[in-house]
């Protein structure tokens, strides 16, 4: 490694941490200003009042504004665990990167810094993580805890996949899910980041690893990972171009515009495809345009964990 790719690497570790928490007080602030208020100023749960509870934790100003009856649920009373899992095979360092900001973001530093946002919610809540990073290996495993140590350790992980450079790394995503599913004994939230970059064999390989994650009674949550201008909607301009596989190196030269609308077709059709597969599975499929802001990733999070503590 050379100066300057350590210097990224530095730098991306330290501005990891401090963009996570700006994408989170965005989304708090954001909440507050609309019905849903997922979180107090003390970033304590509600959950809607179900008649015969007891009436000692509704939240009155709350009713004030939304005329709807809501408990408060304290971080004692809330801890779960969870573990997040992050594909970083060659595809999901497309777009190509020269430096780490929130605005200009490939697949990995979307997924890294998504991740980075859930921890720092997952946190304030006490909850334990664990992370998962594969590629053509199983790269990294740290189990589901909740300390200072742990926490920055997992950050130093999420960086470090971002700043390397896997070079025709392709996955068996579902072999990694197998052996994560075996690890993990306590019901938990798993959240899976992953382009979808499979071929038809492996798809169905995935889905039953995903149904072993499922069977020890864990919430799934799949958020499918991609560049919605380049990857589904094949926006460049009509010039002569090389497509390359970044995980084979394999290559076509052609134009466009010559594929485009077959390209959609097959690419939408794809996409429904797995939000079918997923729901006939009861996998929560969310998808995840790198170009989009994180607020669906965290409002997702914020629903399926009032589902399931």
């Amino acid at each position: 490694m050379n100066l300057q790719e350590e210097l990224n690497k530095v730098s991306g570790f330290k501005s990891l941490e401090l963009l996570a928490k700006q994408v989170v007080e965005g989304f708090i602030a954001g909440m507050h200003k609309s019905p849903f208020h997922g979180f107090s100023a003390e970033f304590a749960e509600h959950k809607i009042y179900n008649q015969g509870e007891s009436t000692r934790h509704i939240d009155w100003k709350l009713f004030a504004k939304t005329d709807k009856l809501y408990t408060k649920r304290y971080d004692d009373e809330t801890n779960l665990r969870c573990h997040i899992i992050i594909d970083n095979s060659s595809s999901m360092h497309y777009p190509k990167m020269t430096s780490f900001k929130i605005d200009h973001l490939n697949k990995i530093a979307f997924s890294a810094l998504a991740a980075a946002s859930l921890m720092q919610m997952l946190k304030k809540q006490r909850d334990a993580i664990g992370l998962s990073i594969y590629s053509d290996a199983y790269d990294y495993y740290a189990p589901e805890k909740g300390s200072e140590r742990h926490h920055q350790m997992l950050l130093h992980q999420l960086s470090d996949a971002v700043v390397a450079k896997p070079l025709h790394k392709n996955t068996d995503i579902y072999k990694y899910l197998h052996e994560i599913a075996e690890k993990i004994h306590r019901r938990s939230m798993i959240f899976l980041f992953t382009d979808m970059f499979q071929s038809t064999v492996e798809e169905s390989k995935l889905f039953e690893a995903l149904r072993h994650l499922k069977y020890n009674k864990h919430e799934v949550i799949l958020f499918h990972v991609f560049d919605k201008k380049k990857e589904m909607d094949f926006d460049f301009d009509n010039r002569p171009k090389r497509f390359i596989d970044v995980e084979t190196g394999e290559y076509i030269n052609l134009f466009s515009e010559t594929v485009k609308e077959n390209y959609q077709d097959a690419v939408h059709n794809y996409f429904e495809g797995l939000k079918l597969k997923c729901a006939q599975y009861k996998i929560k499929y969310v998808e995840a345009d790198i170009n989009n802001h994180f607020n669906n990733i965290l409002t997702t999070y914020m629903i399926e964990r009032q589902k399931f503590v």
